[in-house]
């Protein structure tokens, strides 16, 4: 194995993940920042609108008066005191029907009912922030208990993956060990291979060369009946260029003997490279498997970041509406109430 190009690969990963880290920190404090920097807007936005209305409401009321207006004499509330009243009481003989004096809420105990009414609506509108508040409270509630669902997701598939790695690990490191048990008996084998046929071709070789045939043995060819008789087919009177030719012979089958040898030395070479070829490959996959789960880990994260933001500022939002509007509500209902 290539240590080298190993520790370079893992120390350029680390640098690579630095990078990615402080890229990440980078952009989660920018987005902080600009969600601070858009509520600060929203908020003054708001201060603005209120201060408008106020400045509004405070212009008409110091400018804009109703005693200031020419028809003023037409909708004086105060005409009815300065004229004679319609009637002194409910039961007066002058409040006739064509005389058109009274009228279904204009009754002499209309003071006492507006009182009341004022109190019954101040009664509901107290109903109606207590409503605001256990709806916020149970809004809030719901949005721990998501964010404590999101937050155990996220830790159960962290545990997942880790899971997961050990595994793929534990795999990884049981292949390499059977591969490099079978590289080891494989070379055994090719070693005691090798040695049985040295020995066998040694033995071979010995005895050939103390054989009868080799060492021309002249008795061999020595009839049953004398020396006189010649057995022809062991007959060994070889001249000196059959002998020659019968060593270059011999010479070239120890050569092929070699060369077939040395092919297998190649061949079992060329086998254990491809191993190792085979398990650097199996190392680049799992890094790179490594990094996708990384990756999708981290844009998970930022996507939890962002619908907590966007959750949060909701809220936030939600809040102030119904701080500055319930107080509106009542004031209008309190002004209509009194120009009727």
């Amino acid at each position: 194995i290539d240590k080298d190009a190993l520790d370079a690969q893992v120390k350029e990963r680390k640098i690579q993940e630095a990078a990615e880290k402080a890229r990440d920190e980078k952009i989660a404090h920018d987005m902080k920042k600009n969600d601070k920097l858009m509520c600060l807007l929203e908020e003054r936005q708001k201060n603005e609108i209120k201060d408008m209305n106020r400045a509004l409401i405070e212009f008409q009321k110091n400018f804009q008066k109703p005693e200031t207006r020419r028809e003023f004499d037409l909708n004086d509330p105060q005409a009815l005191k300065k004229d004679r009243p319609a009637r002194v009481s409910d039961s007066d003989p002058r409040c006739t029907i064509s005389g058109m004096q009274k009228f279904m809420g204009e009754d002499l105990n209309y003071d006492q009912r507006m009182k009341f009414q004022k109190e019954q609506l101040r009664e509901w509108s107290l109903q109606q922030q207590k409503d605001w508040k256990n709806a916020l409270a149970d809004q809030k509630l719901a949005d721990d208990l998501y964010d404590k669902f999101r937050i155990e997701l996220d830790r159960k598939i962290m545990e997942q993956e880790k899971k997961e790695e050990e595994s793929r690990r534990a795999v990884c490191t049981a292949i390499k060990t059977f591969n490099r048990i079978q590289a080891a008996e494989l070379d055994h084998k090719n070693e005691l291979e090798k040695a049985q046929k040295i020995k066998d071709d040694m033995d071979e070789i010995t005895c050939l060369l103390r054989g009868d045939f080799l060492s021309e043995n002249p008795d061999q060819a020595i009839g049953p009946l004398g020396k006189h008789h010649v057995l022809v087919d062991r007959w060994k009177g070889m001249n000196q260029e059959q002998l020659m030719a019968i060593r270059e012979f011999q010479k070239e089958q120890v050569l092929e003997n070699m060369r077939v040898r040395e092919q297998e030395r190649q061949r079992d070479a060329e086998w254990d490279r491809q191993r190792v070829q085979a398990a650097r490959a199996q190392l680049l996959w799992e890094r790179q498997q490594q990094r996708q789960s990384r990756v999708r880990r981290q844009d998970l994260d930022v996507m939890n970041a962002e619908l907590s933001q966007e959750q949060k500022a909701k809220n936030i939002y939600l809040k102030e509406e119904e701080y500055s509007n319930i107080p509106t509500d009542q004031y209008y209902a309190q002004f209509n109430t009194t120009t009727r």
